[in-house]
């Protein structure tokens, strides 16, 4: 059994990693959150220690890093906000942890290379959350595709819409310093699917960029993409909203729809496992979405010499 502290424990996806923890047989013995909102973990582990200042959970798991093997923390899961990230993968690998992190690993790409240094240095690794990779039903669409080696360029469309309400431009997902911007904060799990299942970045273009939607064109290593990523709920299709659904997400792949609405419940489990044994993604997995939602959301809207996604023709 491994010891695990959370850092972020009030946040959205916390409840995900809570049930990885529990799941996977492992224990949180910690976890922090500035906001004392955080009843969810006694559903989950009511003997945890909490805390709301982040400087005594670090003095905490310091002094259980110098106990004994089964009373110190072994991993660290990281559910705060994006642009602190960087700086909670540090503490795990300072009291000794490896770190599991939600996506972005990091928002700049740079960063990258310091966590690889501290990763050797600390001798533990650093791994990130790509859920989608494990999702199986994608997993059969890449074994699909890499038996198609004869094929062109496929035409993919990647289409995301959810609405996000007033406080969603107040809080921290809403600044680009803090989040990352749109491509980041609710793109970047696409980018990466679409680059592990098409090859990498060949050219991108950027077409929109507002605080409430985006959208560009990226040309593959074996497919031509258009995407869209909005938060606007006018944007959702006719009735989605009065049926109670409030988020579209599509892709086509020439023409045809890629299905995988279901599957999604125990996938943070499964990159759990994965890490646990040491096979989970690491920070050159992470690399490529991170750098491309850098281009994308510094690059400049350019006239498109690629072609438009639909909803912008």
């Amino acid at each position: 059994m491994q010891n695990f502290a959370l850092i972020g424990l009030a946040g959205f996806i916390a409840p995900r990693h809570l049930r990885a923890i529990r799941d996977t047989g492992n224990r949180l013995i910690a976890a922090v959150d500035p906001h004392d909102s955080a009843g969810v973990i006694d559903s989950f582990f009511p003997e945890a220690r909490f805390f709301t200042e982040i400087e005594r959970f670090d003095r905490h798991l310091e002094k259980l890093r110098r106990r004994s093997e089964d009373q110190r923390v072994h991993y660290v899961s990281i559910c705060s906000p994006n642009y602190l990230h960087d700086a909670h993968v540090r503490l795990a690998l300072r009291v000794h942890a490896h770190a599991i992190c939600e996506k972005p690993l990091v928002i700049s790409p740079w960063n990258l290379d310091q966590l690889q240094e501290l990763e050797q240095e600390s001798q533990r690794r650093v791994f990130t959350v790509l859920q989608l990779r494990m999702h199986p039903s994608l997993i059969a669409l890449r074994e699909q595709l890499a038996g198609q080696s004869g094929r062109g360029r496929a035409e993919v469309c990647l289409t995301y819409m959810t609405r996000r309400g007033r406080w969603y431009h107040i809080s921290w997902k809403g600044s680009q310093e803090k989040s990352g911007g749109l491509a980041m904060n609710i793109g970047i799990h696409f980018f990466d699917l679409l680059m592990w299942l098409f090859g990498p970045v060949e050219h991108s273009e950027v077409h929109l960029n507002t605080s409430e939607k985006m959208a560009g064109a990226l040309e593959l290593e074996r497919a031509r993409v258009t995407w869209y990523l909005s938060v606007d709920g006018n944007d959702l299709p006719a009735g989605y909203l009065e049926r109670g659904k409030s988020a579209f997400r599509s892709i086509t792949i020439d023409g045809q729809e890629v299905e995988f609405s279901e599957g999604f419940t125990d996938l943070h489990t499964r990159v759990y496992e994965a890490s646990l044994a040491g096979n989970g993604f690491g920070i050159e997995d992470a690399r490529p979405s991170v750098t491309l939602v850098h281009q994308i959301r510094t690059g400049q809207v350019v006239t498109p010499t690629l072609a438009r996604h639909p909803l912008l023709t």
